[in-house]
């Protein structure tokens, strides 16, 4: 490999003749897409078996759902750890849901470039369900974006009404089941069997229900923002490092009628300044920084793929041959000229940042890359999951 060699770039997981700008404009988050063989690296990447041994291990998040077998109206839910006993004894239709696979499958991670028409600041997961003939999860719909693609066996899929998420008024779920199901997905308006390669665009609250059609595997790249309440929660956070904040306010005050009365004029005063920080050039830092490291935060754990190694540890790595790439369950957000990685504003050397920004192009280092400089900070890169040897 040479120090320009980078990792092959997938094509945008999109049909012909529809451009990411049409995607985005017509599709995205408004309507279902089908793209027929718009994934095929997936194909045979994984077989069910994988995804069933991964489940049982420590630290994986899985999920055994099944339809009981007297009564397939009525579902059940064990959440992981799972055991070899509760795959063995599942009843006719069952589904394994694996989260967070591609910090388990760095090759997997790497199938993220084929939706990079959505920022990854957006990126959630990729989760995979394994299910037998007949195996689904109900009819439901989901507050986030996904592609479902398929990559063993054969999926089919029903796609009806768009949903209300909105608690209490909204669409309701069936009472008393362990899981989001509705009863009515309305007029039907999308049937289709996806095959090995095949992915659909599913938008938000668009309800649906996929069924296997024989033994399969259905990879689900979610993509999700935050909510406002955790926006204001971060914005909470970062603002206890300014220490003008922690000065008391000074308000006008009026003479009131009743002393032991907050007035509405009081909170509105409280409000406006409030309004004012927020408009005002530190507010807007404060703004900037509590989001980018918000959306930079992954929701599940790293995991560790290897003991910590030394410096020592990396040369003799690097010399039998392996290289470093990016970790694709690492998140990367860049703002403002400024690196997040996985919540935290990073720090690069003016040697260091030519190779970190390869790798976030997709670039892979040799050790004829890695200046000896530089390998104690590639060394702490790989201990804390930012890289990994391949």
């Amino acid at each position: 490999m040479t120090t320009t060699e980078q990792c092959d770039r997938l094509p945008f997981c999109l049909p012909n003749g529809i451009t990411p700008e049409v995607f985005l404009q017509d599709y995205w988050q408004k309507k279902p897409l089908l793209i027929k063989n718009g994934l095929p690296a997936i194909i045979g990447m994984f077989e069910p078996e994988d995804v069933l041994d991964l489940a049982v291990q420590e630290g994986v998040s899985a999920r055994l759902i099944t339809q009981k077998q007297d009564n397939p109206t009525q579902w059940s839910l064990k959440n992981s750890p799972l055991s070899e006993s509760d795959l063995q004894n599942t009843p006719t239709y069952w589904t394994v849901l694996v989260q967070n696979l591609e910090a388990w499958s760095p090759e997997l991670g790497t199938l993220w470039q084929a939706f990079d028409f959505i920022p990854k600041w957006q990126q959630d997961d990729i989760m995979v369900s394994v299910a037998p003939k007949g195996g689904s999860v109900g009819e439901h719909y989901d507050e986030y974006d996904v592609f479902l693609a398929q990559g063993f066996g054969s999926r089919r899929w029903t796609l009806g009404k768009m949903c209300d998420p909105t608690p209490n008024t909204g669409t309701a779920f069936v009472p008393n089941q362990p899981i989001r199901l509705l009863d009515d997905m309305g007029e039907i308006i999308f049937d289709e069997v996806l095959e090995a390669g095949d992915v659909l665009y599913v938008p938000p609250c668009l309800s649906h229900h996929g069924v296997a059609m024989d033994d399969c595997l259905t990879f689900s790249f979610g993509f999700r923002r935050p909510n406002l309440v955790q926006v204001l929660d971060e914005i909470a956070d970062i603002a206890t490092t300014e220490h003008a904040l922690f000065s008391p306010m000074l308000l006008p005050q009026a003479m009131q009628d009743n002393p032991n009365e907050l007035s509405h004029k009081s909170i509105q005063s409280i409000k406006s300044r409030l309004i004012e920080l927020l408009n005002s050039s530190a507010g807007d830092s404060i703004i900037q920084t509590a989001i980018a490291e918000l959306v930079s935060k992954r929701q599940y754990d790293l995991l560790a793929f290897e003991d910590e190694i030394t410096t020592d540890d990396l040369m003799d790595r690097l010399s039998n041959g392996e290289v470093v790439m990016l970790n694709p369950a690492s998140r990367f957000v860049l703002c403002d000229d400024k690196w997040y990685v996985n919540g935290d504003l990073i720090c690069l050397k003016e040697s260091e940042h030519s190779l970190f920004v390869r790798l976030i192009e997709g670039g892979v280092l040799t050790i004829d890359d890695i200046p000896p400089n530089t390998l104690p900070s590639m060394t702490a890169w790989i201990n804390d999951s930012w890289v990994v040897l391949i």
